[in-house]
């Protein structure tokens, strides 16, 4: 059960989605209006910009989201397993997704579209690794899902039947964290313009920091796993 999660979860999953909100903020104000931490808009905006015969366009938007799919499929590659659990490889996608943040920021500074295909490929890694936790299926680059999860919840608790207060507090605390840094990125963007992907980079370089060092004190300390049944409970 998530019960059975450590308390630091929530913490970890606001600051994913602080960095990703951040990131997408900066796009929705700097790549004219188009976000990469979710893939429905531009996937609605490629019909819409056929439908406009800007084929330019259209090609740019789908480069995008093949970037976000690319950044998923690495994920998968390096972390090998949907639940979690210590060893898997957190430290190591949360490098490349500081790194492929950094040079978005440098790109997107010059002026290059390539900076929007790293930076949704750095969403798309982070997305693919918090994929369940404690048999709750998680994403942290968007919240649409977690809307929807909290309304049924809101249902079920209308209806009298019991709900799992943990994984209420955990959808609202994404929520929260995305919201922060959508204010967070737009406010930097202002004062910074591109330069305020640094911010983004910088969380995800320390929390790969942070559960490398975790990583080592639980596995010197008798092996406490992040997600020791998570297996049983997904």
């Amino acid at each position: 059960m998530i019960q059975r999660l450590p308390k630091w979860v929530e913490v970890g999953s606001f600051v994913l989605a602080l960095t990703a909100g951040i990131v997408n903020a900066i796009a929705l104000v700097g790549f004219t209006h188009q976000g990469v931490s979710h893939l429905s808009g531009s996937s609605t905006l490629i019909g819409v910009e056929l439908a406009g015969h800007h084929g330019r366009e259209a090609l740019h938007l789908l480069g995008v989201i093949l970037c976000f799919l690319a950044g998923a499929a690495a994920s998968g590659v390096i972390i090998a397993g949907e639940s979690l659990k210590l060893g898997r490889h957190y430290g190591a996608v949360l490098g490349i997704e500081t790194l492929l943040l950094v040079l978005s920021m440098l790109l997107l500074h010059q002026g290059s579209a390539a900076g929007h295909y790293l930076a949704s490929a750095a969403c798309g890694l982070q997305n693919a690794m918090t994929t369940s936790f404690g048999g709750a299926v998680i994403r942290t680059t968007h919240v649409t899902g977690l809307f929807t999860d909290l309304g049924i919840t809101l249902g079920l608790k209308l209806r009298g039947q019991p709900v799992d207060k943990r994984r209420v507090v955990l959808y609202v605390t994404i929520i929260a964290g995305y919201l922060c840094g959508g204010w967070v990125g737009a406010l930097l963007f202002v004062w910074l313009g591109f330069y305020s992907m640094g911010a983004s980079a910088v969380l995800a370089g320390v929390l790969a920091v942070a559960y490398l060092f975790y990583g080592r004190h639980a596995q010197a300390g008798g092996g406490r796993l992040l997600g020791r049944h998570t297996n049983e409970a997904s």
